[in-house]
């Protein structure tokens, strides 16, 4: 099992290269795509803002793009979470990877923004193999300002309550993506990488 961690500036990339080394897997951290296109699944991890994020990655966005038409795996992390949607209003507005419909906003201001932490998961789709083994109320690790609103809320696996209920985990098709960071939430995030790492395999 060889998992491709998309390296575009922007992100610690080792944490979570040694996070999947401790769950079984293999990993590339690459920005070339003749490497990336050799993998059994893509991570796509980001920290820092939208605007230079989607910048970043744009000579790899079409592979990226046709390797999810493909029905191979994808897992988006905080940031690359957020790209997968089709905009955001970041600073701007601009337009993401749009693999799923719908926007990223600011966290309400009624709250301590950015929102830093450990916080807990509402599990909508407890049938969902990416959460087996997690209980629900389980406690993540979150950094973030901005939260994904899909147009379709049955892609939303977890939800987690700051200010606003946001989605924290989400599945469409064979794309997966968490708003916290599932390399720095302890025996809880390896389960979940645990989980993708199977479901590549099967």
């Amino acid at each position: 099992m060889l998992i491709g961690i998309i390296d575009y500036g922007m992100g610690n990339l080792r944490s979570l290269e040694n996070a999947l080394h401790m769950v079984g897997a293999d990993c590339i951290i690459s920005s070339r795509e003749k490497e990336l296109a050799n993998s059994d699944a893509l991570a796509l991890p980001g920290v820092g803002a939208f605007r230079d994020a989607i910048k970043n990655l744009k000579p790899l966005t079409n592979f990226i793009l046709k390797y999810v038409k493909e029905d191979k795996p994808l897992l988006g992390i905080c940031l690359g979470m957020q790209l997968l949607f089709s905009e955001s209003t970041e600073d701007g507005s601009y337009k993401g990877l749009d693999i799923v419909k719908g926007r990223v906003v600011k966290l309400p201001p009624s709250v301590k923004i950015p929102h830093i932490g450990w916080n807990t998961l509402l599990l909508e789709k407890k049938d969902s193999p990416l959460i087996e083994g997690i209980p629900n109320n389980s406690y993540v690790y979150f950094v973030h300002s901005y939260y994904a609103i899909p147009e379709d809320s049955k892609v939303t696996v977890a939800w987690t309550d700051y200010g606003v209920k946001f989605p924290s985990i989400i599945q469409y098709g064979n794309v997966y993506a968490t708003q916290f960071h599932p390399e720095k939430s302890g025996e809880v995030g390896i389960i979940l990488l645990k989980n993708f790492v199977k479901l590549c395999e099967e």
